[in-house]
């Protein structure tokens, strides 16, 4: 499976961005979809997952702010980030695993290259 991610860029704070990840290769539309983020020196964060059925889970920092969804139909998975805050700096990275549900990056086995978000305060 390969994942392409895009969609980043320079914001404002109290913007908004939309991102993609287009997966191709062997695909499966029962795999549970995960957005990570990271910035220098630090681990890499769980922002949004999503399962096959579209159940989605958000970690407080971006609950209410950020929405996970997926199109199987054309193997994307789209996060919606609105009222963006200089911290949501960082490189995204959207991933692929076969968990029911996966928080956790060692939970996930296939990675996109990531984009970054840049929020200016």
């Amino acid at each position: 499976v390969q994942l392409q991610a895009s969609g980043g860029g320079l914001v404002q704070a109290g913007g908004s961005l939309r991102l993609s990840c287009a997966a191709s290769g062997r695909t499966s539309s029962s795999y549970y979809m995960g957005w990570f983020r990271q910035t220098p020196g630090k681990e890499r964060e769980f922002v949004a997952g999503i399962s096959w059925i579209s159940s989605t889970y958000y970690p407080d920092s971006v609950k209410g702010r950020f929405t996970i969804s997926r199109d199987n139909g054309k193997n994307t998975v789209y996060l919606q980030m609105n009222s963006l805050k200089a911290e949501d700096t960082a490189v995204y990275y959207c991933a692929a695993g076969s968990m029911v549900v996966a928080t956790r990056a060692d939970e996930y086995d296939y990675w996109g290259q990531g984009t970054l978000v840049t929020v200016s305060s």
